[in-house]
């Protein structure tokens, strides 16, 4: 089972405050690891062993559980007297999590050692991660049946192609950076002529004129599921035409609506709505931000280039979101209070492939590889220590400095921060497998900006600062702090510390000093290091868990829902 959020439970154990007085008491106090029991009814009474980490994590040792370590079993039991849950949300829960454990017995059906792992490329890699952490039911994906899930979860690692549409321009809006300032341009790119033929072959038989049109691929899950039976007049009178696909094999990653190109690598990236719930939120296109996407690449990728911190000694990758076809309905955007998933259902956003910024040795693999462990239980950080050759601690400053200076430098001089969790920050190792620069996605929906007003957002363009989200300076750090440090940090810390041998406490420790490291390294924005402090003694705990098992439930809502916050926990990165 993936581990819970420091405040919401796991089926091994819950938090206090989760609407009910049940909570795991330790049997030793003060003992490490502690036996714990929680009692769920008179019949039933769990008992485990865990330890306790920084920000309140708890690490079950799942072999101590007992009686059982069956989660549905729990959720059934423990929903009302532990949990506190409604019973629409003890359900959609059960559905959610029961997906979610058929995904993670097809992963460990057919999962590599750690070596095997280690030599896969970037986009094979994504076909055998294990999901978000930080949720529990991290694959439930509601709205796939079984054999959906089969044919389009990553895990299947079944490479599709995709068929395309047209979308006349009365519905439809194409952006692109200067590069690509028309559509022309884009699918003179990533269109063979043959294939641009094709489809304006298709749009003329139906007694239409190309020039008319847009193009863009489609997955064909939504066509079914969204497309067809939600823009059915708009099929009927030729607003949309099918088309057929580019021939081009693509592989879904881990965000599941985003596909690699593998017939042709350099080819862009395309991501796509799905109109699913999964991790909290549907997965589709929010029309304004995708409109918005090349606008907010431009931005940032000026941020970076105009600054030689950022372009010459960080070289931290920003995979620009270069193009977009957003396709409004004609109904739907129009009605106020309108469920957001009814406002997302159809797009494309081009995202620059990795490939094309790697220098020539240089490999690539997700943040949230790190944490992955065989069947024999050795995590893939651990097969790259040892083929680096460096010792363990001096590979862990490597990785922290190839990670921390452009986020923290985006932070303090720009007051402006990406969401740097396990699938949107990628590593770059060099030809020895030690880390040595950062790569990082998802711009339209992660980048957020600073409340209070900094002289280096004078130049942002109208339209970026439409759709950008801002946040309070205080606030602003938890992109940080919960994206990276308690997102993937928290799980690498206890790994480290038993298959390299790096305390949990040095790993901080560490963590801390490259921040610090910066913060000397640019001693004229010691305001800005105040401002955005990472090093508080407490900071504000956000639980995804509690989103969906007491905020959100599973309603459907006008709005995309944010973390919840409860109460709050000590930073480890305070003091040494």
């Amino acid at each position: 089972m993936p581990a819970a959020d420091a405040a919401a439970p796991a089926p091994a154990a819950s938090e206090p405050g989760t609407g009910s007085e049940a909570t795991p008491v330790p049997s030793v106090p003060d003992s490490r690891p502690t036996r714990y029991r929680l009692p769920v009814a008179d019949d039933l009474v769990y008992r485990f062993t865990a330890r306790r980490g920084a920000y309140g994590h708890w690490r079950v040792d799942p072999d101590s559980l007992t009686p059982d370590a069956d989660p549905l079993r729990f959720l059934a039991r423990a929903h009302d007297t532990v949990l506190g849950l409604s019973g629409d949300t003890t359900g959609h829960l059960l559905r959610e999590l029961t997906a979610t454990l058929a995904a993670d017995a097809r992963l460990d059906a057919t999962a590599l050692d750690a070596e095997a792992v280690a030599d896969l490329d970037y986009a094979s890699l994504e076909g055998h991660q294990s999901g978000h952490p930080w949720l529990v039911a991290n694959k439930g994906r509601l709205g796939f049946s079984a054999r959906d899930a089969e044919e389009w979860a990553p895990e299947s690692r079944t490479p599709h192609r995709l068929p395309w549409l047209a979308a006349h321009r009365d519905l439809a809006l194409y952006r692109g950076i200067p590069a690509l300032a028309t559509p022309d341009r884009l699918y003179g790119e990533e269109l063979p002529p043959a294939v641009r033929d094709r489809f304006a072959d298709a749009v003329t038989a139906e007694g239409r004129d190309p020039a008319d049109y847009l193009y863009l691929p489609v997955h064909p899950w939504q066509w079914d599921e969204t497309v067809a039976p939600l823009f059915a007049p708009q099929l009927a009178d030729r607003s949309i035409i099918a088309l057929p696909t580019d021939n081009d094999l693509r592989l879904p990653q881990q965000s599941i609506r985003t596909f690699l190109n593998i017939s042709r690598p350099h080819a862009r990236t395309v991501k796509l709505p799905l109109s699913v719930l999964n991790t909290l939120v549907w997965r589709g296109l929010p029309t304004e931000r995708t409109a918005a996407a090349p606008a907010v690449t431009g931005w940032v990728h000026a941020l970076r280039d105009n600054d030689p911190y950022l372009r010459d000694e960080t070289r931290v990758i920003l995979l620009g979101e270069t193009a977009s076809v957003t396709v409004h309905h004609p109904l739907y955007d129009r009605l106020p209070g309108v469920p957001y998933q009814y406002k997302e259902l159809l797009g494309c956003i081009w995202r620059e492939p990795l490939i094309r910024h790697l220098d020539p040795g240089e490999r690539a693999r997700t943040l949230a590889s790190l944490l992955q462990t065989d069947p024999h239980g050795r995590a893939l950080t651990a097969e790259l220590v040892r083929r680096s050759g460096l010792p363990p601690r001096v590979w862990l400053r490597r990785l922290f400095a190839a990670l921390l200076p452009p986020l923290l430098h985006f932070l303090y001089r720009y007051g402006t921060v990406f969401s740097p969790h396990g699938e949107n920050a990628i590593v770059v190792f060099d030809a020895q497998d030690v880390p040595v620069r950062l790569a990082v996605k998802d711009f339209v929906d992660d980048v957020n900006t600073s409340a209070t007003p900094l002289p280096e957002h004078d130049a942002m363009p109208d339209e970026v600062r439409a759709v950008l989200l801002t946040e309070p300076p205080e606030f602003l750090t938890q992109f940080i702090h919960s994206g990276l440090f308690v997102g993937v940090f928290r799980y690498l810390a206890p790994l480290c510390e038993e298959q390299l041998g790096v305390p949990e406490r040095e790993f901080w420790s560490l963590v801390r000093a490259e921040i610090l490291r910066h913060h000397e390294r640019f001693p004229t924005l010691k305001e800005r290091h105040a401002l955005f402090d990472l090093l508080t003694p407490r900071i504000e705990r956000l639980c995804l868990n509690r989103n969906r098992l007491h905020t959100d439930g599973y309603r459907d809502r006008a709005e995309r829902p944010h973390a919840t916050v409860h109460g709050t926990v000590p930073n480890p990165l305070h003091t040494p």
